[in-house]
């Protein structure tokens, strides 16, 4: 099954993705990922990539396509794909159906994590990680259990992402909706679209996405 996971930022479509590889033996394809692995492999594509990267200019479509197609063809066809930063235009997934038909396979479900855009700037805002292990938690969700020390290893250096603030968080969910909306419309033509409930906890949308996958 191949299929495509939607979801600004913070939706927690990379936490969904590794439950969908650790589940059901899923591949997770995302460009960034592979762009930079395809540059360290020294692939025929990576070495066209990292030019275009060394020259400050963005990496055309054709050099993703291929990056796509690289590491489409080191997988069984069996392997079930998640696509994830990808297509993000009308363009690009034009070039997808080309890849999956030219690999004899098809795209089985568009999955969108929806989110409110307030409560997504709170809990993106208010996250935060020991600096030491890296133990997740939230101001409002997950306090350490004493204050200032973490609980898995008693650590006291807290740190948050820089870009984690309200002004970058709606920026975000902005290009997002403006890089989406090319291309729902498509895929709904198609009848594969499906929207989930990203702001459920974690067991309630995997079990969501599960119901959709689980309909074949």
């Amino acid at each position: 099954m191949n299929i495509i996971l939607l979801g600004p930022p913070g939706a927690g479509k990379g936490t969904q993705a590794s439950l969908l590889v650790d589940q059901r033996g899923m591949i997770q394809l995302s460009t960034g990922d592979m762009l930079r692995a395809a540059v360290k492999a020294g692939t025929p594509t990576g070495i066209k990539a990292k030019a275009v990267m060394d020259a400050g200019q963005l990496v055309s479509d054709d050099i993703v396509s291929g990056i796509i197609g690289e590491a489409l063809d080191a997988l069984s066809a069996e392997t079930g794909v998640i696509f994830d930063g990808y297509p993000r235009t009308a363009a690009q997934a034009d070039a997808l159906d080309a890849i999956l038909a030219d690999r004899g396979r098809t795209l089985h479900h568009v999955i969108e994590l929806e989110v409110d855009e307030d409560a997504l700037v709170t809990r993106i805002t208010g996250r935060f990680t020991c600096g030491t292990c890296g133990a997740g938690y939230h101001d409002s969700f997950k306090l350490p259990k004493v204050d200032g020390v973490c609980d898995k290893c008693g650590g006291t250096d807290f740190k948050r992402r820089p870009d984690d603030n309200e002004e970058t968080v709606r920026t975000r969910m902005a290009e997002y909706r403006a890089k989406t909306a090319p291309i729902l419309p498509i895929y709904e033509a198609r009848g594969i679209v499906s929207r989930v409930d990203g702001m459920a906890d974690m067991a309630h949308v995997s079990a969501a996405i599960a119901r959709v996958l689980d309909v074949e």
